[in-house]
């Protein structure tokens, strides 16, 4: 259960079967979240730009646009955590669930229980990885790799000084990245940096997000110049 002194949650759970929506938002009040429901994706995006949810359960086999449309739509306004629902346990609607902005997936049927650890998993998530010996109250300049320049403070990328436009994920997988240059993190630790030592799920998700990353910085994935592969280790930032 939240800290009862905490800001309360809101969560938008978004399926078309109703015995579900009831099933889970039940479970979501029990943990403190405000929660508001939709039965399709219209909806769903409506109520989003309305009650700005930090959480979006959302069902991939909607009515009208699907939940990948819902998610990528809502991508442009809202930096919600996204998790998304899936009947089919296939590895091409994960990529493509995560490939628009998801954050994690759950296959149905699934434990409200599991649901409900994976968002607060999620939550839990650090914003700001810290690196060694940098005190927190210190005022961080942007990193600078390159033709690459984050504001980690303003959670701002700019490229050759455009403005790149990252999700949530993408962003904190280039900090945990950036503030470790020339070092190899494994998709183990990266998945702890990011999505927390509580997430549970297969690994892949982290080479769905960094190849995501990877093309809105324009990499060519024969010369990289700033996410490198370390076959069977994991990513490193530059070279190094």
């Amino acid at each position: 259960m939240d800290d009862p002194g905490a800001p309360t949650r809101r969560a938008l759970v978004v399926d078309d079967e109703a015995p579900l929506t009831e099933i889970v938002g039940s479970y979501l009040r029990r943990e403190g979240f405000e929660v508001h429901a939709a039965r399709d994706g219209l909806e769903a995006l409506a109520l989003a730009q309305t009650v700005d949810p930090d959480v979006v359960v959302l069902d991939v086999g909607l009515p009208g646009i699907d939940g990948f449309e819902v998610c990528r739509r809502l991508r442009m306004f809202s930096d919600a955590y996204v998790l998304v629902l899936t009947a089919r346990d296939t590895e091409v609607d994960t990529v493509v669930g995560l490939s628009v902005g998801a954050d994690d997936y759950l296959t149905k049927p699934f434990s409200p229980r599991e649901l409900v650890a994976r968002i607060h998993a999620m939550l839990r998530r650090p914003r700001r990885p810290a690196t060694d010996g940098q005190a927190a109250a210190d005022p961080t300049p942007p990193r600078r790799i390159g033709a690459l320049s984050i504001d980690v403070e303003g959670r701002e990328v700019r490229l050759d000084d455009a403005e790149i436009d990252l999700t949530r994920t993408e962003f904190d997988l280039l900090d945990a990245l950036s503030a470790r240059p020339g070092k190899v993190l494994g998709r183990r630790q990266l998945i702890d940096l990011v999505w927390g030592d509580h997430w549970v799920g297969n690994d892949n998700i982290v080479d769905v997000h960094v190849g995501h990353l990877r093309r809105k910085l324009g990499e060519d994935p024969a010369q990289p110049r700033f996410v490198t592969t370390v076959r069977g280790v994991g990513y490193r930032m530059g070279r190094g």
